[in-house]
């Protein structure tokens, strides 16, 4: 079975993150993305301490697939320096694992 992941992608306004989601979803390079809204970021940005609200996207993939992720996200994001932070999915339960993966691109298909 393919080595998943989720991948943290912080953007601006829920619009960004709808579009964002259903891109990546649509070109199959997320099998699901969750949009948490009303989180409070506090940063440092060009020598500043910021805050801002954003929304958190959390995008189920798989490792295989990172680099496109990434790539897209890159294109369609607001953001100079757009968050975009991979961690492994250790354990899951077998059957959503293999819906995650059925939902896929995949390079066996």
């Amino acid at each position: 079975m393919a080595e998943f992941i989720v991948v943290y992608v912080t953007v601006g306004s829920a619009e960004e993150g709808k579009k964002l989601g259903r891109a990546l979803v649509e070109e199959r390079l997320a099998a699901c993305v969750n949009r948490i809204g009303a989180i409070h970021s506090i940063y440092r940005w060009q020598g500043q301490v910021e805050e801002s609200s954003e929304e958190l996207l959390i995008i189920k993939t798989k490792r295989d697939l990172f680099d496109r992720v990434k790539q897209r996200v890159q294109e369609l994001h607001s953001y100079s320096v757009p968050e975009i932070i991979a961690l492994p999915i250790l354990e899951g339960n077998d059957s959503y694992l293999k819906w995650l993966d059925e939902q896929l691109l995949s390079s066996r298909r």
